[in-house]
């Protein structure tokens, strides 16, 4: 029925065609295809007939279905396909991916409009629900088929339309333009972090990626998992405490280095430099008695650093922690070394035992 509300509503369009895809999963199904072919001539209207092989492997009748038919419409050699997905499909959908313990796209639904294959998907009717267009459908005299597979409630979306919907109407009546409502502020948010997600890249250097592609970062960025690990133009994107890091994506090795002194001290390596200016910070008088002893290392582990005199000498790990600098990024923080004495580390200070007037670190990285 939506599907034959879409076409009559489109059919005087210029260059409007249509395509019926024949799953061949119902023994009516030559039946619908000879129904769209009276239609379509009715109204004057191209038609392709597209029969597929729909090939579960596991991942249901549903899912392997709606494969197939997007392998269907990705094969056409148009600029945009309007789908009759109309409102009830969208609160359906929405509910059906929250109750899958989908996050915030899952929540967001079917959007009006999406990039597909170099191509647009539209759905022109998604804020209509289904009782206007079977109104419409009547009172232009519209003739349509329904599937049989649509009372077969052991397909999810059945299941939802014909029994849990109705359970829910009895108590909250707006149900399905609640979700829908709820749909496009969600699809709101997910643009605008596909929009900030690209303006970082941008603003990183970093080429665009693929619209598939940003979904997919998206997705794994705002799954908030431990370890989320994305590499993207030869840089690694990661998320610390609700912050995106990027880091590169091969580093390189680095040997430690001797500093004797110099304001400036390039640790390409590393991506950055140590700069060191005049003020409290490494005292001069260990400068001129350790001059060959200073040295640029990474942490091997168990190091200790005292940054406060009234305060006990602790651990690296548990001062980078606080400071909240994640563990990816420790393993390659450039480390101050006199001997086998931490002197300073990067954001933290320098060791009671070495501060005075003279010399003050500072790490400023490259990228």
């Amino acid at each position: 029925m939506d599907s034959v509300v879409l076409l009559h509503l489109l059919k005087d369009h210029p260059g409007i065609r249509a395509i019926h895809v024949h799953h061949g999963l119902s023994p009516n199904a030559d039946a619908w295809a000879a129904f769209c072919r009276r239609l379509c001539r009715a109204w004057k209207v191209r038609l392709t007939i597209s029969k597929v092989k729909v090939r579960p492997r596991g991942k249901g009748l549903e899912a392997a279905a709606r494969e197939a038919r997007y392998d269907a419409f990705r094969k056409l050699g148009v600029e945009v396909i309007a789908l009759a997905h109309h409102l009830d499909d969208q609160a359906e959908t929405v509910l059906m991916n929250l109750l899958r313990g989908a996050g915030v796209r899952g929540a967001a639904g079917m959007r009006p409009v999406t990039p597909f294959e170099g191509k647009l998907l539209a759905r022109p009717l998604l804020d209509v629900p289904r009782t206007t267009l079977e109104r419409y459908a009547k009172l232009q005299g519209l003739e349509w088929i329904e599937d049989e597979s649509n009372l077969d409630e052991a397909l999810t979306r059945n299941f939802v339309r014909r029994r849990l919907g109705p359970l829910i109407e009895t108590r909250f009546a707006q149900w399905k333009r609640s979700l829908a409502r709820a749909a496009r502020l969600f699809s709101a948010k997910d643009e605008r972090a596909s929009r900030l997600l690209r303006e970082y890249l941008a603003a990183k250097g970093l080429k665009a990626p693929s619209e598939a592609r940003l979904l997919e970062m998206l997705k794994q960025l705002g799954s908030g998992a431990a370890g989320t690990r994305l590499e993207h133009d030869g840089k690694v994107l990661r998320v610390y405490r609700d912050r995106v890091v990027l880091g590169d994506a091969d580093a390189a090795a680095f040997s430690p280095v001797r500093w004797r002194g110099e304001r400036s001290l390039a640790l390409a390596g590393l991506g950055g430099e140590l700069r060191f200016r005049a003020g409290i910070g490494i005292a001069s008088g260990h400068l001129k008695d350790n001059r060959n002893l200073f040295e640029v290392r990474l942490r091997s582990g168990g190091e200790r650093l005292q940054v406060h005199p009234r305060r006990p000498r602790r651990t690296l790990k548990n001062l980078f922690q606080e400071a909240g600098v994640p563990a990816w990024a420790r393993a390659r923080t450039p480390l101050l070394f006199c001997g086998r004495d931490l002197v300073w580390a990067p954001g933290l200070g320098v060791d009671v035992r070495y501060r005075g007037r003279g010399l003050a670190p500072e790490w400023r990285t490259t990228s």
